[in-house]
C-alpha cells in the first residue's frame, strides 16, 4: 500500500551511505533504523538505487517501514525510511 507524502506527518533525520564502507552499509543502516520510534524517518542518500537493501528491509520490517523516493536519478538516490506504528 502506498501513502502520499502529503498525507504522512515524520521527523527525518539524515543518513548519507555515501560516507560509509560499503562493507558496513548494510549493518549501519539497520541499526538507524532500529533507533528510530514511529513517526520518524532516515532521509537516506546514495549514489546508487539500493535494490538489495530495499528487499531485505522487507524481509526485516514488513510494512512497518514506508519507503518513498525523494528523488531517483542516476548517481542522486534520496529515499525517505518512515517508521509507521
Amino acid at each position: 500500500m502506498s501513502i502520499p507524502t502529503a498525507e504522512l506527518n515524520y521527523t527525518s533525520y539524515p543518513f548519507d551511505a555515501r560516507a560509509i564502507g560499503h562493507r558496513f552499509r548494510h549493518s549501519a543502516i539497520f541499526g538507524a533504523l532500529d533507533s528510530l520510534i514511529p513517526g520518524e524517518a532516515m532521509r537516506f542518500v546514495n549514489d546508487h538505487d539500493p535494490l538489495p537493501l530495499l528487499n531485505q528491509m522487507r524481509e526485516r520490517y514488513g510494512h512497518s517501514v514506508k519507503v518513498i523516493y525523494q528523488q531517483r536519478e542516476p548517481g542522486a538516490i534520496m529515499i525517505d525510511f518512515i517508521v509507521v506504528a
